[in-house]
């Protein structure tokens, strides 16, 4: 079964930039389409990226489009998402999770069920 294990949270003062990473153990993230999500507390998860089969095709949530970029590495088996422009709206924990496709393309949508998750990684954000 795949395992996601995410990190790269932490404190950060507002404006300042942090990158989140999610790997993968047991099976490589070929095939599949791996997405961030965040939680804040009293609020539903949402989800803020994704990135394709194919790492060409990406989709950003518009609270943290233009600030934030998804990518992924096929030998590290490692998906980032690198934030800058932190804002103390950004506080939540954030996830990310996979879903495995048929096929190799450009497609990604947040609003998949994504079956495989990780445990999440707490991002704080300091006005």
């Amino acid at each position: 079964q795949l395992q996601l294990v995410a990190s790269g949270g932490g404190l950060v003062q507002y404006g300042g930039s942090l990158t989140l990473s999610c790997v993968s153990y047991g099976f490589t993230l070929d095939y599949y389409v791996v997405g961030w999500f965040r939680q804040a507390p009293g609020k539903e998860r949402e989800g803020i990226s994704c990135i394709s089969t194919n790492g060409r095709g990406t989709n950003y949530t518009e609270s943290v489009k233009g600030r934030s970029t998804i990518s992924r590495d096929r030998t590290k088996r490692t998906v980032f998402l690198q934030m800058n422009s932190l804002k103390p709206e950004d506080t939540a924990l954030y996830y990310c999770a996979a879903v495995r496709r048929l096929v190799n393309d450009f497609v990604c949508e947040t609003s998949w069920t994504y079956d495989s998750w990780g445990q999440g990684t707490q991002v704080t954000v300091a006005s």
